[in-house]
């Protein structure tokens, strides 16, 4: 099984990316988003990986706006937003930039390593009240030391999971891929890890934090988004609904329909990309109860 290395928290800048690496970057981060642009971004791209290794990199992600360490060893969101940030998650972005106010009010959970958050909180300004949740332990570090070099004095960074209740729940790690850490168990071949991390109900989160209202939410924990979103919606009052969500797509590990349910309580599907499904709830429609 693949060893995770400890991250790397010296100060930012001691892993500028020189040379040969630096050449390379510059190709993959400019290639066009035709095809055949992309494919060679790809090839490229392996050339990197092998170069790197386990090191981190230290790069501004333009497509952000934001300083970040990144580690592109195991995990398939750094490695894309090191390599080729202008096709990651383009029309996620696109959709949320749409939604973005000085002073909204977004949760991001599943925060990984921050790069929604720091889209949100580097566009929205000081106003804006943003929660960065995540539980996978060496992902939240990475998050809190991007989150710190960048002024997102306006994200708020927790390290517990989300689920249905308030809780001690197994974390099942992919060492290939951090990212797909979940409470619902990774088949990784070989074997994984797992840790005992602590969880709250979605409530409790918007309760505790404060939030009045919801203006945005992204939801990504790895195929149990039933598992937070199903009892919020069943039992909150609907001023506390989000009004946009970006919803990660994985109705083959749900319990529940999770679209239809959105539907029936008013949410229209606006887009639908590989990874995700964006709705939006009309405001008049969570302002009834």
């Amino acid at each position: 099984m693949r060893a995770t290395p400890a991250n790397d928290l010296s100060p930012f800048g001691e892993h500028r990316p020189r040379g040969a690496l630096r050449r390379l970057l510059h190709f993959t981060q400019n290639a066009g988003l035709h095809w055949l642009g992309q494919r060679a971004a790809l090839l490229v791209r392996g050339v990197g990986l092998r170069r790197l290794s386990a090191r981190p990199v230290d790069v501004t992600v333009e497509t952000l706006r934001a300083r970040m360490r990144l580690y592109p060893y195991n995990n398939a969101c750094e490695k894309r937003l090191l390599f080729t940030p202008q096709l990651a998650d383009r029309e996620e972005r696109r959709f949320l930039a749409e939604k973005i106010t000085g002073e909204m009010s977004f949760l991001d959970i599943g925060a990984g390593v921050g790069a929604t958050s720091l889209f949100v909180a580097l566009r929205a300004g000081p106003r804006a009240k943003i929660l960065a949740v995540e539980p996978q332990p060496l992902l939240y570090e990475r998050l809190v030391y991007n989150l710190r070099q960048n002024p997102a004095a306006t994200v708020k960074a927790l390290d517990c999971a989300v689920a249905d209740a308030e809780s001690d729940v197994t974390l099942f790690i992919n060492p290939y891929d951090l990212a797909e850490s979940s409470m619902r168990i990774v088949n990784v071949e070989g074997g994984g890890d797992s840790v005992r991390v602590s969880a709250r109900s979605l409530a409790t989160l918007v309760r505790e934090e404060g939030f009045e209202r919801v203006d945005a939410m992204k939801l990504d924990v790895e195929g149990a988004e039933d598992l937070v979103l199903e009892p919020y919606l069943s039992a909150e009052s609907e001023k506390l609904w989000p009004r946009v969500l970006i919803l990660a797509y994985s109705p083959g590990k749900w319990d529940v329909d999770l679209c239809a349910m959105l539907e029936d309580r008013g949410y229209v599907r606006v887009l639908r990309t590989r990874v995700y499904v964006m709705y939006e709830r009309a405001e008049d429609e969570g302002e009834t109860s």
